[in-house]
């Protein structure tokens, strides 16, 4: 005891340190340090786990959904069937006529003696096999017109209906327009009665021995009519205008055209 009556302090006694807090304070202030730091823990994960998952499904989803393609952009959708397979426009033929080609200068022979009357070689050769067969019926049959070009078809048309006063709905059924004569292609030719000449190029050419043998014998050598009394294309009736359709070329060019019905003509 010293003079105040206290006890005296111990020689090894040092100033409290963190060890010597009371247990019961030091875990009163670690659980209330837990308490807070817990919710806002929970909270920055739960937002990071979020946007993980959000990014993940965006992800996936791109991988998985079909990218569109030109075609499927630009194919609108119709319940309408689209047809295929679509004949030969109406809008291809002028005044009923067909468009066709002009036949190449080698491909072209006479079928008169002094050739000026021509047709392609295969037509020309059964041409001649069919007159010498007509006359050995008594029948003449006279080649009018043959192969025309373009520019000669240019002059019949245009020059004949100004003569004329036709307009070209009058000239067109008597005359295809340019680029739309069967002649161009050099299997069509016009046959006249050599006994009846009065008859050349007109309807009652149907009344001659000629035009009566070559209904019963033409197709023998490969020749039809091409524009018979109501013909699809809506052209005049043109007894005297047959055309070759032998071999594969001829029959292409012309029943590429067979069972449309164009526009008809006043």
């Amino acid at each position: 005891m010293n003079k105040a009556g206290f006890p005296k302090k111990p020689h090894n006694s040092y100033p409290l340190s963190g060890d010597d807090i009371p247990v019961a304070l030091r875990d009163t202030n670690d659980a209330g340090s837990k308490i807070k730091v817990q919710p806002v823990v929970l909270i920055i994960g739960g937002l990071t786990g979020f946007l993980l998952l959000a990014v993940t499904s965006g992800f996936l989803f791109s991988l998985t959904t079909p990218k569109p393609t030109a075609n499927s952009l630009a194919t609108p959708i119709s319940s309408t069937p689209v047809a295929t397979n679509t004949p030969v426009s109406d809008n291809d033929t002028v005044l009923g006529h067909f468009p066709y080609s002009e036949a190449p200068a080698s491909e072209l022979s006479p079928i008169t003696d002094d050739g000026r009357i021509r047709m392609r070689k295969a037509a020309a050769v059964k041409f001649q096999a069919m007159v010498q067969a007509a006359r050995s019926a008594g029948v003449i049959l006279v080649p009018i017109s043959g192969f025309r070009s373009v520019e000669e078809q240019k002059q019949l048309f245009f020059g004949v209906s100004a003569q004329r006063n036709q307009t070209p709905a009058e000239r067109a059924a008597l005359s295809a327009p340019p680029n739309h004569s069967e002649h161009h292609t050099g299997y069509a030719v016009d046959i006249g009665d050599r006994t009846v000449p009065a008859t050349n190029l007109q309807a009652n050419f149907d009344n001659t021995k000629a035009y009566q043998w070559l209904q019963a014998n033409a197709a023998k050598f490969s020749f039809e009519l091409s524009f018979p009394k109501n013909n699809l294309q809506g052209v005049s009736y043109e007894p005297w205008h047959w055309r070759f359709v032998g071999d594969t070329d001829s029959l292409e060019t012309f029943y590429k055209a067979k069972n449309i019905q164009p526009v008809k003509t006043p």
